[in-house]
């Protein structure tokens, strides 16, 4: 039986999310696997919110069109609508497994 790796720690991906760089496993390094894949979407799903950070900012400082900053706000709000959306379905998954009986 191969053994569940554990869950990333939050404090790597916030370094993750500052540095703009992920350490991905030898695991997810692989292509087609669903490691990678989850990596992938996460790391989109970063990139989307770094670049609303980046539009907003320009926005406020008078460098960027208010549409530039709406698309790029509704981009953010509509990516982590889908990560809280994964995020419930992973955990209901996980509450499913645990009530299961042996």
């Amino acid at each position: 039986m191969t053994p569940i790796p554990s869950v990333i720690p939050l404090a790597q991906v916030a370094r993750a999310y500052a540095t703009g760089t992920a350490n991905p496993s030898p695991a997810a390094a692989q292509a087609g696997d669903f490691a990678g894949m989850v990596g992938d979407a996460t790391e989109s799903a970063l990139q989307t919110m770094r670049q609303a950070e980046q539009v907003t900012s320009q926005g406020v400082a008078g460098k960027a069109d208010v549409q530039q900053v709406v698309q790029a706000l509704s981009n953010a709000e509509v990516t982590m609508q889908a990560v809280v959306a994964v995020r419930d379905k992973v955990l209901g998954a996980y509450n499913d497994v645990m009530h299961m009986s042996v």
